[in-house]
């Protein structure tokens, strides 16, 4: 029975909700809902969504059906029905594998009687069988199926159940249905509406668009001594750090901890009680930071998160708009933070090798959107919403990096002219990875399979590299000369506005694109540091090390690395604990050796008045990784090396490689059972020599070159560089 539309729906939310007004579409779509018409709702976080199914429920006769897909939200959700009318517990329920058989038996009475006007359900709980046979019996006023992107493959939460939905509805009776989400692309938006079997539902958009966020990419560069630092400026303000990995969560929270921020773990590895724990001291503001995987976040309905850090770059942007969109709820400051490095991405694209090709496919464009957010240098808001079917018309938004620090424009024309053009050579069924590669003139096996290095287009682009003409590509979407077909995701199609261009081409302003190759992250080993040397201090520095050498008799790679001077003369730390944060310098080293070099940059810094990267020491937390409390339990055991190699399914290069991270940092190992057995007395009295009186590096080559490479291994000369700094340097 649908609802007259002329009813006052005002007087309806004041009585059950306590509101006086509708926010933005609210009322539109409720509307709508009463007519009985299928119905889609696209509003992002914070946009009132819930409202939408809530409202008709108590109005309409019978009991409206709320898929859900998370059985913590389902609570939630039922505690604030309860909450906001509060005649009786019945009015909502939730049904799930939690409740006890007494609990289920209740609420089955509570909807066939009438009292229950809002049952959430799982999906897996709407498709067994028993449950099917009880929807058959009760008066269905509606189907809520919330988070519907999980329905979509494209979406960034997929759900195989929610696939299921539609032929589970026609079996227990159909009814009208209503379909929301935070987040959908038209590629998404297609998927929900094919599959549920609305393809003719009304639709509903709100604006994507968060005025009050602030969009920023970092290079992934000493990203937690970055995330210490903004949380310290920011003290008391609540934040939440997303990680793609559990281990990496714990790390960084324990980090926290230690530099004096209020700070907690939430993953799904962690048992429930534990999680709630948490979770609850986050909203109860016993804590200002949670650091957490994607499990974290859906339903959390805290007003005040200031600033959403990304550690690492999620797997999607619809993951991201999702998580972004948790900051700034209450209108008020929201700082989004992403670190980024393209071996996350290669990381990402390595963990999905083993699934079916199809899901491979799907996560390598969702990757190729999140590389192209990242590393564009046009307006942050405007990539974001032009992402999910939004046209952002500003020049510039205020509110994103790139549009506070903008990167230099150059004219543009030609290149656009020459992308146009190849589109159309290959008749517009391919993607922008294709379409570049024949551009740059590069033959990849790709481009040869379709005879594509033959069309008299290919390396029409050449001066130019494939990621350049990938920008150009990214560019002609956000201002739809191009669009990407929906059913065939990622097909390169030319809009009319592209075919009038190519007629008359006109000025056409490009931007270059960011450049973060090369950037060492948190994890990467210590190499040559890419921010600028001081060059001045790194000579001086030079200098003090020789004179230690001498002065101890030793080499002065024992004292200090290279590395470890260049990182000195970027960082300036003037304490023994800061210097504890310099790679390569273990608490053994810095202690031993390194208050001549404190006083030095010390001294430097007040003469040459220098701004330090930063004035705070970040404490860090005991290297507590099994492998190497492994192997050097393992080596005080004397285990034999390749015994030690083989438990852990590593080459003895890797083996050798962790053993040299751990006397680097100041550790000491006792080989000489190994190495005796591989090498006589005498050899190891050449070798040690070398190191103490010839070397002037620690170079292998230069060591095999001197010593003889017949006479010895590359493995051999490693082993006793590693005894020889263990003794002598530590």
């Amino acid at each position: 029975m649908s609802i007259s539309a002329e009813i006052s729906l005002n007087r309806y939310l004041k009585k059950y909700f306590g509101f006086d007004t509708f926010k933005g579409n609210q009322e539109v779509i409720i509307r709508n809902v009463l007519k009985e018409n299928d119905t889609f709702v696209l509003m992002p976080t914070g946009g009132g969504k819930s409202l939408c199914y809530q409202l008709p429920s108590m109005i309409l006769p019978g009991t409206a059906i709320v898929i859900s897909p998370l059985i913590a939200l389902m609570k939630n959700q039922v505690d604030a029905m309860r909450n906001f009318i509060a005649t009786e517990d019945g009015i909502a329920h939730f049904l799930n594998s939690s409740l006890s058989k007494v609990a289920m038996q209740q609420v089955k009475s509570d909807v066939l009687t009438g009292k229950t006007k809002l049952l959430y359900v799982a999906p897996e709980s709407l498709t067994k069988e028993d449950n099917v046979e009880f929807f058959q019996k009760a008066n269905i006023s509606f189907y809520a199926i919330d988070e519907a992107h999980c329905i979509s493959e494209w979406g960034h939460d997929f759900r195989p159940e929610y696939r299921r939905i539609r032929p589970i509805v026609d079996k227990i009776g159909r009814a009208p249905i209503i379909a929301l989400t935070a987040t959908a692309t038209p590629k998404v938006q297609h998927d929900i509406l094919k599959n549920l079997g609305i393809l003719d539902a009304d639709v509903f958009k709100s604006s994507f668009n968060r005025p009050n966020l602030y969009y920023e990419v970092r290079p992934k560069k000493n990203a937690t001594r970055e995330i210490i630092k903004y949380i310290k400026a920011n003290q008391g303000k609540s934040g939440i750090i997303y990680c793609l990995s559990r281990k990496k969560v714990e790390e960084i929270a324990e980090t926290l901890q230690v530099n004096g921020i209020k700070a907690l773990p939430y993953h799904a590895g962690m048992d429930s009680a534990t999680r709630s724990r948490n979770q609850d001291m986050f909203l109860m503001e016993d804590v200002d930071v949670i650091v957490a995987t994607i499990a974290f976040g859906m339903g959390i309905d805290k007003p005040d998160v200031r600033f959403v850090i990304h550690y690492d770059i999620p797997k999607s942007l619809e993951g991201y708009y999702q998580e972004t969109g948790r900051a700034g709820r209450d209108g008020g400051e929201g700082r989004c933070i992403a670190f980024y490095s393209y071996k996350d991405i290669q990381k990402l694209e390595k963990f999905m090798q083993g699934k079916p090709v199809a899901e491979q496919e799907i996560g390598k464009q969702l990757l190729l959107e999140t590389t192209a957010y990242a590393e564009s240098a046009v307006c942050r808001r405007r990539m974001l919403l032009h992402y999910f079917g939004e046209e952002y018309t500003e020049e510039n938004c205020h509110t994103c990096d790139n549009c506070v620090y903008p990167k230099k424009q150059f004219e543009g024309k030609e290149y656009v002219v020459k992308a146009l053009k190849v589109i159309i050579a290959v008749h517009e069924k391919f993607k922008a990875d294709h379409v570049s590669q024949i551009l740059a003139g590069t033959a990849s096996s790709q481009v040869k399979s379709y005879k594509h290095h033959l069309l008299s287009v290919f390396g029409m682009g050449k001066e130019k590299d494939e990621k350049f003409w990938g920008a150009v590509i990214r560019q002609m979407l956000i201002n739809h000369l191009l669009e990407k077909e929906i059913e065939n995701y990622g097909l390169l199609k030319v809009t009319e506005k592209g075919h009038e261009f190519l007629k008359n081409p006109t000025s056409f302003s490009l931007m270059e694109d960011h450049d973060y190759e090369g950037i060492d992250d948190d994890n990467a080993a210590a190499g040559g540091p890419t921010a600028a040397v001081d060059e001045e201090l790194l000579s001086i520095l030079k200098d003090v090390r020789k004179e230690i050498s001498r002065k101890m008799n030793l080499p002065p790679f024992i004292i200090f690395q290279d590395p470890s001077l260049e990182d000195m003369a970027i960082q300036y730390p003037v304490t023994i604990e800061e210097l504890h944060n310099i790679a390569g310098v273990g608490q053994g080293k810095a202690h031993r050796y390194g208050k001549a070099f404190v006083d030095v940059i010390k001294k430097y810094v007040e003469e040459k008045e220098i701004i330090r990267p930063s004035e705070m020491v970040v404490k860090s937390v005991v290297n507590k990784s099994g492998l190497k409390v492994y192997i050097i339990q393992s080596i005080d055991r004397k285990i034999s090396l390749r015994d030690i190699a083989d438990a852990k399914k590593l080459e003895m290069s890797e083996l050798l490689d962790e053993i040299e991270s751990i006397i680097h940092s100041g550790t000491k190992l006792d080989l000489s059972y190994y190495i005796n057995e591989v090498l006589d007395e005498d050899h190891q009295e050449e070798v040690f020599e070398y190191f103490m009186e010839e070397a002037e590096d620690e170079s292998i080559e230069a060591a095999l070159s001197e010593l003889g490479e017949d006479e010895y291994s590359e493995e051999d000369i490693r082993l006793m560089r590693i005894k020889f700094i263990s003794e002598v340097g530590n």
